[in-house]
């Protein structure tokens, strides 16, 4: 099976393959790269999840991972948190011995794995920023006039 493939940045972070210039112009002029220029909280969100939303949103452009196609991702994964969180409260007022209780328990349960499967598409949690691969941003050597006769 093949592996999928990875930015030319990336590649280069890692510094496992070289490529010709040429090659490296070549892969750099067929990627695809999304814009981030228009990232902002959908419409129906209310005032307090959108603030919620731009707090999220700044982090993940911060480290150069999101994009304006990443919009509603975040924001669902907004709303699970937020009904999540109600549920939880409701849960703990609730009484063990209630009959809404194990109604609350199922919901919680499936907000929970909602919320927990969003965060970690948009490497919200710990386990999936360990899987993410940045590439950092590598000063440029400056060329040594004598490393021709180096060969």
């Amino acid at each position: 099976m093949a592996r999928p493939k990875q930015p030319i940045a990336l590649i280069q972070a890692k510094g496992k393959k070289h490529l010709t210039k040429a090659e490296i112009e070549d892969r750099k002029s067929k990627e695809v790269k999304a814009n981030c220029d228009k990232v902002d909280p959908p419409s129906y969100l209310p005032k307090t999840l959108k603030k919620e939303f731009e707090r999220i949103a700044e982090e993940l452009k911060r480290i150069d991972i999101m994009s304006n196609l990443d919009c509603e991702a975040l924001a669902r994964y907004i709303v699970s948190e937020y009904n999540y969180q109600k549920v939880t409260k409701k849960l703990l007022k609730t009484g063990v011995d209630n009959d809404k209780y194990f109604n609350y328990l199922l919901m919680q349960d499936k907000l929970f794995k909602q919320s927990r499967q969003a965060a970690s598409d948009l490497g919200l949690t710990i386990s999936s920023r360990c899987k993410l691969v940045i590439p950092t941003k590598t000063e440029e050597k400056p060329v040594n006039k004598f490393s021709k006769f180096m060969k």
